[in-house]
């Protein structure tokens, strides 16, 4: 199903197992929808003998898993080079795999998958059962077709072979026959293909272990074969009720040469140093001595009676094994009083909670409460819990601190500078800052060369979501720029300012004095920059010339007096909004024109005074 790297998760600094989907999986809409709800329910499911998963997620076409870098082996790697395993070992094995499957099926998971490739073992003693719920993603894809079992056939329940139904019940079945396999070194049957060994798992009954291996202790036997039960009905009801027995079995094991059960039955008279060494193996150095006089008492043929020294020997050990079940039987009632006395609780569910809130929650039940640094997250907003640690449902100490760790919200990237780049330039900027370039469109510009970028949409700064979209203005050529009426000695500086080489001439003309009248290249003509420009200036009309607010024949050979003058306000190197606001403030009517680009005045005209009511033209 999965590919599993080695992988560093560089925001936390931690080693993980990244479990990349196969792509024909990948492809599967489906599979892709389950995967990520059986993710979910695995990920809020924290028990000590579970493989966490971290997070899920998809990089394009990959549907990946991180999860907890468990460091060891495989069960199967056990089985393959030891065989099989002694019965305490086995059950020492399965009590936490059955711990692990309880705790999956008293939240309402099922395994589907249980064997021993899904067990891993470290090397300081834990057991670890990993790929919960990826066979039930797999189960509900297109991948699969109509009567396709999902699943490994040597462990398959009856029901899962004849209906394709399962539940807890099926993963216990799994669970027998998995100790089977421990026991016996083998699986209960053997085909030579899948099908005639599903045809068994309907029809036969898997066998009591001691039929291979006679030295298996009858607890064990009922073990498997109440697990193994072709009947759902009559087996234990979840990986829970089986923990229960195999504890119990456990707890009466007895303590003999059989339990070693990798080696073989001794047969035929045993010297009194044969059953030192097996003794050896299982108690402490220190009562060597007293066992070994306890051997030589019981299996000596040459012994016709019982030595001082021997039956001292043995009543000592009878009282050490005697105070050894009293103390193991205090334990369990310790640890039985210990639990229900309230001294483990379970860790509540905050997540999605304001941080402030989850943190009186958790305090008002007893919690020591600790907050954590944020991190982001796409989901959950910020300032909420993204997660706690201990996770929610986990069984803790009575007044145990707990880690809230707040969301950061998504990601938040700032819009980079590329204004004046080339669009391959400007798209590669944008995408290396973690965002989308978006849809380019192209304007003419008077300050920027063709092809190159003017502005971004949103502008350069603006803080956006990881893959947000940022849209490109580019230039479609540089402008001559208008300066029609501007005052000459301003348009000569803007022009110039822009890369211009300027020439002014001078021209007899109504227009005010020293205003632009014509310019060469015209307004809006292509140009390239350091482009020579002719500006043709008025200087004053002919005489007998007014100008409309001044005293003047109203045709009639009568003189009408002018209107009254007014300060126009000087708004050079303003900001537009406020230099439009002053000047209409003080009665002018307002014309903007764009030149420069820039937010600010870099001509006005006309300047000095006039009646109110007259338009003033200033430019940016």
């Amino acid at each position: 199903m999965a590919t599993v790297y080695l992988a560093m998760d560089i925001r936390l600094d931690r080693t993980v197992a990244l479990k990349v989907m196969h792509r024909s999986l990948a492809e599967d809409p489906d599979f892709v929808r389950r995967f990520i709800g059986e993710a979910k329910s695995v990920a809020s499911l924290s028990h000590p003998n579970v493989v966490h998963v971290f997070d899920q997620g998809t990089d394009g076409d990959h549907v990946y898993l991180s999860m907890e870098y468990v460091p060891g082996r495989t069960l199967r790697d056990v089985l393959r080079e030891r065989g099989r395993l002694p019965a305490r070992e086995a059950l020492e094995i399965m009590i936490p795999v059955l711990a692990a499957l309880g705790a999956a099926h008293q939240a309402g998971m099922v395994h589907r998958d249980v064997k021993p490739e899904n067990v891993l073992l470290t090397a300081d003693g834990r057991v670890k059962v990993v790929d919960f719920g990826l066979a039930r993603a797999i189960e509900g894809g297109h991948q699969t077709k109509t009567g396709v079992m999902i699943g490994t056939i040597g462990y398959m329940s009856p029901e899962q072979v004849t209906a394709g139904v399962m539940d807890a019940r099926s993963d216990v079945y799994a669970a027998g026959v998995m100790l089977f396999e421990l026991l016996t070194g083998r699986q209960p049957y053997e085909g030579e293909n899948p099908m005639s060994v599903a045809y068994r798992h309907v029809h036969d009954r898997v066998p009591a272990p001691s039929v291979l291996v006679p030295e298996i202790p009858p607890q064990l036997d009922a073990l498997v074969l109440s697990a193994t039960d072709r009947d759902p009905a009559r087996r234990p009801a979840d990986a829970t009720a089986l923990l229960v027995a195999a504890v119990e079995a456990h707890r009466v094991l007895p303590a003999s040469p059989r339990d070693s059960g990798a080696r073989p039955a001794m047969t035929g008279p045993v010297s009194a140093a044969s059953p030192t060494v097996v003794h050896r193996a299982e108690v402490p150095p220190a009562n060597a001595t007293l066992i070994h006089s306890h051997t030589e008492m019981l299996t000596s043929p040459a012994t016709s009676a019982p030595r001082k020294r021997g039956g001292f020997a043995g009543l000592r050990s009878t009282w050490f094994l005697v105070g050894l079940a009293v103390v193991m039987i205090a334990g369990v009632a310790v640890t039985g009083w210990w639990f229900s006395q309230g001294r483990y609780v379970k860790v509540p569910d905050l997540l999605g909670k304001s941080v402030q809130i989850a943190k009186a929650e958790a305090e008002q039940r007893g919690f020591a409460v600790k907050i954590g640094p944020a991190e982001n997250d796409k989901r959950v907003e910020e300032d909420k819990v993204l997660r706690t640690e201990p996770a929610a449902g986990a069984d803790v100490l009575s007044g145990a601190l707990i880690t809230l760790v707040p969301s950061a919200g998504p990601v938040r990237i700032a819009v980079p500078n590329v204004v004046n780049l080339s669009e391959a330039d400007a798209r590669a900027k944008i995408s290396e800052a973690g965002l989308t370039p978006g849809s380019v469109t192209r304007v003419p510009d008077s300050t920027v060369q063709r092809g190159l970028v003017i502005r971004t949409s949103p502008m350069v700064g603006s803080k956006l979501k990881e893959g947000a979209k940022v849209s490109i203005v580019l230039s479609a050529g540089l402008v001559m720029p208008d300066v029609s009426e501007m005052l000459c000695d301003q348009a000569q500086g803007v022009l110039q300012q822009k890369g211009f080489n300027v020439s002014v001439v001078q021209q007899t003309d109504n227009a005010q004095p020293g205003t632009v009248i014509a310019q060469n290249p015209p307004a809006q003509a292509e140009v390239t920059a350091g482009q020579g420009v002719q500006l043709t200036c008025s200087k004053g009309p002919d005489t007998g010339f007014h100008w409309p607010w001044e005293r003047q024949d109203d045709g009639t050979g009568n003189v009408q007096p002018g209107q009254a003058l007014v300060a126009i306000p000087n708004v050079m190197f303003k900001n537009v909004k406020d230099a439009v606001s002053e000047l209409q403030t003080a009665g002018f009517r307002v014309r903007v024109r764009r030149i420069a680009g820039s937010g600010a005045v870099v001509a006005e005209n006309p300047s000095g005074q006039a009646p109110q009511g007259t338009r003033i033209t200033i430019w940016h």
